[in-house]
């Protein structure tokens, strides 16, 4: 079996005569959680879509376990566990109630995963979904995809509805949980500072790109932030290695990861009138604002 246990190539989608991406290729390696990050409207859950098999794309093919999505054996897609934004459960039932509707399809059924994870949530057994508040039923969604022992997991803003404390409990237990049990994660969230903590790799959507596809610890250590001062009226700098240059009152911000000696010269060379240039490093937050831009 390849070690791309995910492999997008040149994918193209539009909605309506709205192009969502053209030719956007992929891979997700075997045993790594990868983030996938981007504004609003860059296709997010269009890519999660795809990846289900829900949508076909314009052209392109994506293939996971070696096998198209769209013509996938239904004996390899049981190693699939899928949440979708929006999640729906049978609300009428009570948490012990909707895991043993659910266990006798799936052969690997861990039931231990399911408890473990409610016993985190400090929920009862015969307690009833309908109940539950909203972030409480994601978990209980995300409980009963790791009791099917899935090899991959793709998971649609897998935060929803959760309050920091529970966010930070369930980041830390899926990490520790996917690399315990040698599991891939696919994920998307809008909670980058959640990204942070749990993601071994990142890609960046940009409208209709991919701007990068990297390691998060080799995205941080080679980005940067970098400040300065503008001492008169003149042009922001243009170049394809310096990421959205904006002045405010005064002070001027980009993103790069050129060497700061880089940054002087292009900023000479093009006479911007600046002092006092800075490089700063950054969290995944303000590294993915820096280089997508802020609106």
């Amino acid at each position: 079996m390849t070690d791309n246990l995910i492999e997008c190539r040149n994918l193209t989608h539009f909605y309506g005569k709205r192009l969502i991406y053209e030719n956007l290729s992929f891979e997700v390696p075997r045993g790594r959680i990868l983030g996938l990050l981007g504004k609003n409207g860059t296709g997010k859950t269009t890519t999660i879509n795809i990846l289900s098999g829900y949508l076909k794309p314009r052209s392109g093919t994506c293939c996971i376990f070696g096998e198209e999505v769209q013509t996938m054996n239904p004996r390899t897609r049981r190693h699939i566990g899928l949440l979708i934004e929006g999640h729906i459960q049978y609300a009428f039932m009570s948490i012990a109630q909707i895991e043993r509707f659910y266990a006798p399809f799936y052969p690997r059924w861990n039931r231990a995963a399911y408890y473990e994870l409610m016993d985190k949530l400090h929920v009862a057994p015969g307690q009833r979904i309908a109940r539950m508040s909203c972030g409480q039923r994601s978990q209980v969604a995300l409980g009963l995809i790791l009791a099917q022992n899935p090899e991959l997991l793709v998971l649609d803003d897998f935060s929803l509805g959760l309050d920091p404390g529970y966010r930070r409990l369930f980041v830390d237990y899926l990490r520790e949980y996917a690399k315990a049990e040698n599991k891939t994660v696919f994920l998307t969230s809008h909670i980058i500072q959640d990204m942070e903590r749990l993601i071994d790799d990142c890609i960046l959507l940009d409208y209709g790109r991919i701007l990068l596809q990297k390691p998060v610890d080799e995205l941080l250590a080679t980005v940067r932030r970098y400040t300065f001062s503008m001492t008169g009226p003149g042009p922001l700098p243009v170049n394809d290695g310096l990421f959205h240059p904006s002045v405010l009152h005064g002070r001027g911000e980009l993103f790069s990861f050129l060497p700061e000696p880089e940054v002087r010269r292009i900023l000479e060379d093009q006479g911007v009138p600046y002092e006092n240039l800075e490089q700063h490093r950054v969290g995944l937050e303000d590294a993915f604002i820096g280089l997508t831009g802020k609106y």
